[in-house]
């Protein structure tokens, strides 16, 4: 697969990436098996860099990891790893915690439950409000410096937070999501991160399913599906945002592509320092996914995506008010 390179300081990866979190969490049951062969496949393929966090599951998807690595070349994989956020034994979320002590002390934990002795990329999922991302960014320093973190990388921050943090110590990227439905980071955030030689690593990039050309009105959600109390899959906003998705489908289609193909595409056409991630849980959609990385738009195919999907046609917001 292509490579690109995270940031003017970070590692080459692979231009696609596989997010891990709906293996574990917030998308309802997942078969553990599937998921291990799913991250083996993806790796078989060339997708080297795995993302996760220590939250995902409360530490499951660490340990889901951790035995799909087995017998492989630690090495050869690049382990992204978000930290800070709290949560209930019933999966409630209960804030950020950015102190350096707990910088610290969650590390150790990841450390264990991947079977690794360091981590390639580590990011606050959050930023703590009680906490100056200088404090945050300077532990991971300090993890860096040990030998325990080989870069830093940040989650969902503003502009002004990533040149914070950029000068306490280089961050290879941002993760954030951005896809043809949330295209916010446009405005600000993408300059600065360009300015700086601050990657994007983009998740998110089939709207948590809605660009995967797979969701209809009639889906029926299961318990611990995030998506049930997400703006964007309900009522009115669901059926105005499937009615994009069928304006997408029809360039996809004279393409000889899947929508969720032309939807990742688009992702990689947007720029050489930006990474997608695809959260595929089974194979098959792994096997979709990935056939993006060779579709190469056309001028006029972009310029037709953009009339289909323009920015800021998306209805609903992309988190619930309180999230």
């Amino acid at each position: 697969m292509e490579t690109r390179r995270l940031g003017a300081t970070g590692p080459e990866v692979p231009a696609l990436g596989l997010g891990c979190m709906g293996m574990s969490d917030l998308y309802g049951p997942a078969d553990e098996q599937e998921g291990i062969a799913t991250v083996r496949a993806a790796l078989d393929a060339g997708v080297t860099l795995l993302d996760t966090g220590d939250f995902y599951g409360m530490g499951h998807n660490e340990l889901l990891i951790r035995e799909a690595l087995r017998g492989r070349d630690r090495e050869r994989v690049v382990l992204s790893v978000k930290f800070g956020a709290l949560r209930g034994p019933d999966g409630e979320w209960l804030g950020q915690d950015g102190r350096p002590a707990a910088v610290r002390n969650a590390l150790a934990y990841t450390l264990r439950r991947l079977g690794t002795d360091h981590v390639d990329i580590y990011r606050p999922a959050r930023l703590d409000p009680a906490v100056p991302i200088e404090d945050t960014v300077g532990a991971i320093a300090d993890l860096v410096r040990a030998g325990y973190v080989r870069h830093i990388g940040l989650s969902e921050v503003d502009a002004a937070s990533v040149r914070r943090a950029n000068a306490v110590h280089p961050v290879v990227d941002l993760q954030i999501e951005y896809s043809l439905l949330t295209r916010d980071i446009e405005a600000e955030i993408l300059p600065t991160c360009r300015e700086l030689g601050v990657g994007i690593t983009a998740y998110g990039v089939l709207s948590r399913g809605l660009l995967s050309g797979h969701w209809s009105p009639e889906r029926r959600l299961t318990e611990g599906d995030y998506r049930g109390i997400t703006p964007r899959f309900q009522g009115e906003n669901l059926a105005r945002n499937l009615e994009l998705v069928e304006s997408l489908r029809g360039i996809a289609e004279a393409r000889g592509a899947t929508t969720a193909q032309v939807a990742i595409a688009w992702v990689l056409s947007r720029g050489e320092d930006i990474v997608p991630l695809v959260g595929a849980r089974r194979r098959d959609r792994l096997a979709e996914s990935l056939a993006a990385a060779d579709l190469r738009l056309a001028p006029e195919e972009l310029a037709a995506i953009e009339r289909a999907v323009p920015a800021g046609a998306a209805a609903g917001a992309r988190y619930p008010q309180d999230a």
